[in-house]
């Protein structure tokens, strides 16, 4: 775990983005497609800790990005090339553009200022999507990540945002995945070699300080 200070100057509001990764209705509601991993989610606490990065991001004056996953009806422009995608078309509860099931959950709040981007195909939500120009025309220099799934969309997004030069900071209570005891194993093992892990209540001291 990093410093107070050394995290404090990581999570400068100035150059600080705070992205939610497919925390929509449909993934994480009462109503999911996959209701283990929006148990998982509301159980671990991880869904209420985002509902908190996100309100102290707004009070702090830090950008917030909703990372949304869907799929036209007639599915043009998916993927269908891993076991994955095959399975989600054959969902009881199906991700479509403009229904319930792609907005944000609560009990996240989307305020005016914040971006919902939405993508039609892939697993990140950096790879083809305006996330990444964004980011870079917001200046931003950290983006902290946050949402589901611990197993494939959480560590392609962390992935993705080192790639591209940016620092990732991952709150270990505010991601979850299936089973329960791999979102620990993904932390410990994985995320930790190429991402700064801390806890919400320290992203959040840094959000709501004052600016130095």
């Amino acid at each position: 775990m990093p410093s107070r200070e050394q995290l404090s100057t990581l999570l400068d509001p100035d150059g600080t983005v705070l992205l939610t990764v497919e925390c929509q209705q449909g993934v994480v509601g009462p109503d999911s497609a996959l209701p283990e991993l929006a148990k998982e989610a509301r159980s671990s606490g991880a869904l209420a800790n985002i509902a908190r990065l996100v309100a102290g991001a707004h009070r702090g004056g830090v950008q917030v990005i909703h990372a949304i996953a869907e799929r036209r009806p007639d599915g043009r422009g998916a993927n269908h090339n891993a076991r994955l995608f095959r399975a989600a078309e054959r969902l009881p509860v199906q991700q479509l553009s403009g229904t319930t099931a792609v907005r944000v959950a609560p009990p996240i709040e989307v305020a005016e200022e914040d971006f919902v981007v939405r993508r039609l195909h892939g697993l990140s939500p950096l790879a083809g999507t305006d996330v990444d120009a964004l980011l870079r025309n917001l200046g931003c220099r950290t983006l902290v990540v946050t949402g589901v799934s611990a197993n494939v969309a959480v560590p392609n997004t962390v992935f993705d945002a080192v790639n591209r030069g940016y620092n990732a900071v991952v709150p270990a209570d505010a991601i979850a995945g299936v089973p329960s005891d791999y979102t620990p194993a993904l932390i410990r093992n994985t995320l930790a070699l190429v991402a700064t892990i801390t806890a919400t209540d320290d992203v959040l001291a840094c959000f709501e300080g004052p600016r130095r």
